[in-house]
């Protein structure tokens, strides 16, 4: 019987060891995948490492990271140290204040001491940035260390610095050379948990950070919006790094041991070189994230770009090339939506360069939150551009802004699976087919869900009778009720590239990498009519660097430039000859990357707060159906 029991414990024991480390072996695995794909591998490379490299913005988090953890620990060490001693020489009143104040931090969730940061560096008037991040980074710290470090306080004899004091020794001599010694352990423990909780933190961070300072878990999070397995890459050497790490603190009393017989000055000398080895890449690392300013004939030399836009929205490579070619630092903060957007610009937040959709230029435009464009500082932009997407109704003239990328919203299919007869026939009503019910996909977007459902029912994307949007809500009511969809944001695209469903509504530029990977995949526009939407390059009113923020709109434009951007993100350029050259060649004979043009019954969105509410409303109600269903 107690062999069984052994048995069973040790297989309980295995399965427990591959849940948690299968997904990190996984991780590991397809950080040397072929292709984009998360999911099948294709074949041995190391491209995803060589993207990692040469991707300065997520280098640029792991410095940033490295040196937060390093930094909040020493000081958090310090601080927590310190007040832990200080609390074992206090009164019991004292004690129990600090205490409590001291479990706070650790009772909160993190998004309450997110917000409560957030809130005191706005109040202070702080700007955000690495200060901010490095300060509420030791503020939660400081409490992990100071558990840690009061029971070795407390468990030490009260008379021992007394003693120490007697004879001879300062109270400073004392704390340093009789107290710490004892609490070592204690305060290894604790410099441990912060340095583990610094570097692992997001939230927080997220909420604290600002002028393009990103730790790498913010980093990851913007980057996992699409497929990007530099993510597993940049991952797989942080693991390999702890790896090496753990191996080293548990070899080291060995060598620790056997440097114990060898003679004083012998240990100085091998150690001397750890120590320098130390320095020189503390200071690598410091250097490589702060730059050294060299003088440069350069026309923009030491000026800085703050460009706010979507996440996983530019080659990097463009970034470089414009870095080099200006002498400036590009500094990018991504938004996950356009109200987030909205949220900071409207706030005061000051970048220098804006790349909203269509709907919110409109909003920003009413709210006087732009500049408008000085057409004398752009070189032949405007001349390059496709007419088709210049002078719509959310910007007329083109006065606040430039198109940067643009696209439509459509049905990706698999075509083994969907007959164009069907999608010719029913168009967006396809998603009420019975015949392909649970093999469809929903876009997470209220506005792409009802522009699919008012289109489907012949009424215009931008309508604001309550009566069409009550029938809209209706319609996707019965889709999710009766075709049990799944309802996704951008995992769809790595899902419908392994045509793991039948249908899915998918933004023209993802239907176009779709299609990419997988020859039987087909992106459809329904003859009802949807979305066109253009996002924009716009210029905020509080922007520092102007003549910078025109330099990148001229070189963004540039036909090589477009080239090279539209290729990486696989959106429609706005450049006709790129996006001409890019069709006939990286996206030939793939219908999704080029949308039509100067269709009657294609739309662009117009901005409406109050049906922006109600459509946000009746979308949770969608969504609650489909959880009960």
């Amino acid at each position: 019987m107690q062999k069984r029991k052994n048995s069973f414990l040790k297989i309980l024991l295995v399965l427990s060891i591959i849940f948690f480390y299968m997904p990190i072996l996984f991780m590991m695995i397809f950080s040397f995948n072929s292709t984009k794909s998360l999911t099948h591998f294709t074949g041995f490379s190391l491209k995803w490492y060589e993207a990692m490299i040469k991707n300065h913005s997520m280098m640029e988090s792991l410095y940033i990271t490295i040196i937060i953890a390093i930094l909040a620990t020493l000081i958090a060490t310090m601080m927590g140290t310190i007040t832990a001693i200080g609390l074992s020489q206090s009164g019991k009143k004292i004690r129990r204040f600090i205490s409590i104040i001291d479990d706070f931090p650790l009772m909160n969730p993190d998004i309450v001491t997110a917000i409560g940061f957030m809130l005191l560096f706005i109040t202070l008037n702080i700007s955000k940035g690495f200060i901010t991040l490095l300060l509420a980074h030791i503020a939660f710290c400081v409490p992990y260390v100071i558990l840690s470090v009061m029971p070795k306080v407390k468990s030490l004899d009260p008379n021992l610095a007394d003693a120490a004091m007697d004879l001879g020794a300062s109270p400073a001599r004392a704390i340093f050379q009789v107290i710490v010694p004892q609490i070592m352990p204690g305060i290894i423990s604790g410099a441990l948990i912060a340095f583990t909780m610094s570097f692992d933190d997001f939230i927080i961070s997220y909420f604290v950070t600002g002028r393009g300072i990103k730790n790498l878990s913010i980093m990851v999070y913007t980057m996992s919006k699409r497929v990007n397995p530099s993510v597993n890459a940049i991952n797989t050497v942080i693991v390999l790094l702890i790896t090496a790490v753990l191996i080293i603190v548990n070899i080291r009393p060995m060598i620790k041991e056997k440097r114990m017989n060898q003679s004083k000055d012998l240990v100085i000398k091998k150690r001397w070189p750890t120590y320098l080895g130390s320095f020189v890449i503390a200071s690598a690392l410091i250097i490589s994230l702060f730059g050294i300013n060299s003088v440069s004939k350069k026309p923009f030399s030491g000026q800085t770009l703050h460009i706010y836009m979507p996440g996983e929205y530019i080659s990097e490579d463009v970034i470089t090339e414009f870095e080099k070619t200006t002498g400036a630092k590009v500094v990018m903060d991504n938004f996950e939506s356009n109200e987030q957007m909205y949220i900071k610009v409207a706030n005061g937040e000051s970048y220098d360069l804006l790349i909203p959709s269509d709907y919110m230029i409109q909003r920003c435009i009413q709210e006087n939150l732009l500049m408008k464009i000085d057409r004398s500082k752009l070189d032949d932009t405007f001349n390059v551009l496709n007419p088709s997407i210049l002078d719509l109704s959310f910007d007329r003239k083109n006065q606040y802004s430039i198109p940067y990328f643009w696209g439509s919203v459509g049905i990706c299919y698999d075509k083994r699976k969907v007959s164009l007869d069907d999608l010719e026939k029913q168009g967006f009503n396809i998603f009420l087919n019975t015949k392909y019910k649970g093999q469809i996909y929903l876009y997470d977007s209220e506005r792409d869900s009802f522009m699919m459902a008012l289109k489907a029912l012949g009424y215009s994307m931008n309508t604001t009778s309550k009566k069409e949007l009550n029938e809209a809500y209706n319609w996707l009511v019965k889709s999710v009720k009766t075709m049990s969809p799944e309802i996704v944001t951008d995992e769809i695209i790595d899902n419908m590239a392994h045509a793991r469903k039948a249908l899915g509504l998918v933004y023209s530029g993802d239907a176009a990498y779709i299609m990419g990977q997988n020859k039987n995949m087909g992106f459809y526009l329904p003859k009802s009519g949807t979305n066109i939407w253009t996002d924009s390059m716009c210029i905020p009113k509080n922007a520092r660097n102007v003549n910078l923020a025109y330099e990148f709109m001229n070189y963004i434009t540039e036909e090589q430039t477009a080239i090279k951007n539209s290729e990486y993100v696989g959106y429609t350029s706005p450049n006709k000859e790129a996006a001409l050259q890019l069709s006939q060649g990286t996206f030939k004979g793939n219908n999704a990357y080029i949308p039509r043009e100067n269709y009657k019954n294609d739309e662009v969105f117009q901005y409406n707060e109050k049906t922006r509410k109600e459509i946000a409303n009746l979308w949770s109600g969608v969504k609650i159906s489909a959880s009960n269903n």
